[in-house]
């Protein structure tokens, strides 16, 4: 080969890499680039936490707001915290933290807020499915116009979401729409603790009457009502513990079920359970609290038998001391 030749097949080859670099290059640049005016692309947002997450400029006031290169912005969603201020106040958890089960809930509302010195809460997905609830109940006097402290320990099952919703809930025992009201609190869900679904008996006294309308005093008016607890190796004592509480929300209490309970005094001190299935359970009722006739201890007495029995490894149930729940 002529050195010429030579020469010409050299320069093609290095015009053909200049040419490939240059085209690299470019490309590259156009990527960057909006209209050739060298204006860098928007990441995709579509909300706050999108905005947030893609480092734009956030303004720390309250609610927070966070502001897009292309001069969007976007308000944080902490429900409506702002229009009830003067209503009830939730102290912890705050608007967007992250709970697991079981959440303390503290906070504080105007008396009216409360019915028998309690309201419910329950806790959302955010699909709007119901995953727990719990009684607030108030800390001091809530027969007053000013506002009480209150506290609730809600136990939820797990998330399927990552996201959801606290509800505050006034109590309201007239059922009438017009008299409801709530706090909206949203949240994120961390790693929840294991829990179950568990039975509570309490009392339908419509239910457990004659064909004359005479109250029979019987099992017939147990009427089962759900609970998220926490599981562990006490659930049977928890559950027991929970039922004595006497935490039922207006709903239920709308619906006929009232309680005995709690009875001021009476506590489950402890139990224990058997290789033959006998559920020993000690109490304390320095009030004797738990007399009565026949009629009303019998209920109590049932109501702990039978949401004692839902555990398959339960046949039978002692209740000590003797002269408890006695007629």
């Amino acid at each position: 080969m002529k050195k010429s030749d030579k020469a010409l097949v050299v320069s093609s080859v290095l015009l053909a890499l200049m040419g490939a670099t240059v085209y690299y290059y470019w490309d590259k640049v156009d990527e960057n680039t909006d209209g050739g005016n060298n204006v860098p692309q928007v990441a995709v947002v579509n909300n706050f936490d999108e905005c947030l997450s893609a480092g734009y400029t956030t303004e720390e006031s309250y609610p927070r707001q966070c502001r897009t290169p292309d001069g969007r912005t976007f308000v944080e969603d902490i429900g409506n915290e702002l229009e009830k201020t003067d209503l009830v106040r939730i102290a912890t958890p705050r608007p967007n933290d992250t709970i697991q089960s079981p959440v303390k809930i503290t906070g504080e509302a105007r008396g009216l807020w409360f019915n028998e010195a309690s309201f419910p809460i329950r806790v959302y997905d955010a699909a709007g499915k119901e995953l727990g609830t719990a009684i607030a109940e108030a800390k001091s006097d809530w027969m007053t116009e000013e506002f009480v402290p209150f506290e609730a320990t809600l136990n939820f099952e797990a998330p399927t979401t990552a996201k959801g919703t606290l509800v505050l809930q006034k109590d309201n025992p007239s059922g009438l729409p017009e008299n409801d009201d709530e706090l909206i609190v949203p949240v994120a869900f961390g790693e929840a603790k294991q829990t179950q679904q568990v039975s509570l008996y309490y009392y339908n006294e419509s239910k457990d009457k004659d064909a004359t309308g005479n109250i029979k005093c019987s099992k017939d008016g147990l009427t089962e009502v759900k609970r998220i607890i926490a599981k562990n190796d006490f659930v049977v004592e928890d559950t027991i513990k929970l039922l004595i509480g006497g935490k039922l929300t207006a709903e239920e209490k709308n619906s006929g079920i009232s309680t005995e309970y709690p009875l001021e005094g009476f506590e489950l001190e402890k139990s224990a359970l058997d290789a033959n299935g006998v559920l020993t359970l000690t109490f304390k009722d320095p009030q004797n609290k738990t007399s009565g006739g026949s009629c009303r201890v019998g209920i109590m007495r049932s109501q702990i038998e039978s949401t004692a029995k839902q555990f398959a490894e339960v046949k039978s149930v002692k209740i000590l001391p003797e002269e408890i729940l006695q007629p």
